[in-house]
């Protein structure tokens, strides 16, 4: 192979510990927690990419979500464990919540199982909302999250709200793929990773559902609605 692209962090790290002489271009979380690189601006193995991580987004996510929901307090959060990634984002969120006045309630979510439980948990305990983490296992079971519950829902990707969701709000992943793209054609063309800095997301976008807000009885403030990168009617 010429060059490896590794959709999450532990692909990164997989691909990592398979090959030195391979080139690698990741997307990852956070690519210095996950030991993937000491130094964004100067890679310092044969991997780059793009380090998705950016704690003050965990923050503009709960803000736009409390500003849509006022009178909700009690938010049901679904994140996943097991790498430090995680977790950092899994504080972010805590640290957010805490500035709002929010309570959250924490659902573990490791498998499909998890998830399906973790609705059954939020309906028991009469959370207002869910919020999801920008956790891989999320993205793998979209369609499911979609039909599974009735809550309204803040999600880190369009996608999301696009399939259903109230709302999203993260990075642009249409340009995200750009900017991959163009790390494979650089390393084809000779580059070395060491020579291409490690990016964070610079486009971010606000999506939200207006026939989910319907649905759901809930009116979008018009000042929020003026802000969104797309409304879907």
């Amino acid at each position: 192979m010429d060059v490896i692209y590794a959709e999450t962090g532990t692909a990164a790290q997989a691909a990592i510990q398979a090959t030195s002489t391979i080139p690698i271009v990741f997307t990852s979380g956070d690519a210095v927690v996950q030991g993937l690189t000491s130094s964004l601006i100067r890679p310092d193995r044969n991997a780059t990419g793009i380090s998705i991580m950016a704690p003050d987004t965990v923050t503009k996510r709960l803000e736009l979500f409390k500003e849509a929901l006022p009178r909700g307090s009690r938010v049901g959060v679904l994140w996943c464990p097991g790498s430090e990634s995680d977790e950092t984002q899994w504080r972010n969120t805590q640290n957010a919540a805490r500035s709002l006045s929010l309570k959250l309630v924490a659902f573990e979510v490791r498998n499909r199982q998890d998830v399906d439980a973790a609705f059954v948990a939020a309906a028991k305990k009469r959370a207002d909302a869910l919020f999801f983490s920008d956790c891989g296992l999320f993205n793998a079971l979209s369609s499911k999250i979609m039909t599974q519950h009735r809550l309204p829902s803040m999600y880190p990707l369009s996608h999301f709200a696009e399939a259903g969701g109230l709302m999203a709000y993260g990075r642009d992943n249409k340009e995200a793929a750009r900017r991959l793209a163009w790390y494979v054609d650089r390393i084809l063309r000779g580059a070395k990773p060491a020579d291409l800095p490690i990016e964070q997301p610079s486009k971010f976008e606000l999506v939200i559902n207006l026939r989910t807000a319907k649905a759901l009885g809930l009116t979008i403030p018009p000042s929020l609605l003026a802000r969104a990168d797309q409304v879907i009617e």
